[in-house]
């Protein structure tokens, strides 16, 4: 009785290592569990169902093998991948979450969330996240050409990792702070959901937090990214348990 969560692969052709990791984490892992949770980020960046070479056919191909052996494989959508759509959805045998998302594991109800909307102090961010999630917003984007999306892509991410750095080399402790989660606004959110347990990823400090929120004791469960290394959940009953996988 295990289920697994993951989130913040960031898939990409430039890294097949962590792809590899990946593939043999879903037949090795993932294919006996009672269930698969992919936190969001499964993807580096996607602009669309109709781009052939975001995904891959291995890593669709993975993900359906694991959905058809009867292992239910639910996927919320993250900052890099919230164009994934419900064509690609039915190629993987995804089961689309909303964000936030409450579950039922072994009992206990859980609050699931792919973490970025717990990071408003990142005031920019939050404004981006706002338009990019606008229906009109992404019918106008997907309507364009391909290579003029995979362009706009690429550009944010180089946007993105200018920012990053200049923040840092302002103030890393700012840094560190506005790209984390707001606590007041966890405690918010986990006392409108009335549950005692959290898990999200986005932030890439996988670590387990105990905080008071609505008047009980709670924990925040951030699960880790997969760059140096891969990163899982294994929920069973009673029992969280935080792993890394070696590359």
């Amino acid at each position: 009785m295990t289920t697994l969560f993951v989130s913040d692969l960031h898939l990409d052709p430039a890294r097949p290592e962590v792809t590899a990791l990946f593939l043999r984490f879903l037949r090795e892992q993932a294919a006996h569990a009672d269930a698969l949770y992919i936190l969001g980020d499964l993807f580096e960046a996607w602009v669309g169902d109709d781009d052939p070479s975001a995904a891959g056919a291995e890593v669709s191909a993975g993900l359906r093998a694991v959905a058809e052996s009867g292992v239910p494989v639910h996927f919320m959508h993250g900052n890099r991948d919230f164009l994934v759509g419900r064509d690609y959805a039915r190629r993987a045998g995804l089961r689309l979450l909303p964000d936030p998302a409450v579950a039922s594991l072994y009992g206990e109800p859980v609050l699931l969330m792919h973490g970025d909307l717990l990071c408003t102090d990142d005031t920019a961010y939050q404004a981006f996240r706002s338009q990019t999630r606008d229906p009109e917003w992404q019918r106008r984007f997907l309507a364009q050409p391909l290579a003029a999306r995979l362009a706009f892509a690429e550009q944010a991410r180089q946007a993105s990792m200018a920012r990053q750095r200049e923040m840092i080399e302002g103030d890393r402790g700012t840094f560190e702070t506005i790209t984390d989660v707001a606590p007041a606004t966890v405690e918010a959110t986990l006392a409108r959901f009335g549950v005692a347990t959290l898990i999200h990823g986005h932030t890439h400090r996988p670590a387990v937090h105990a905080l008071r929120a609505g008047g009980r004791d709670c924990r925040r469960i951030v699960l880790g990214d997969w760059y140096e290394q891969g990163s899982v959940l294994r929920v069973e009953p009673g029992a969280y348990c935080l792993e890394g996988l070696p590359l």
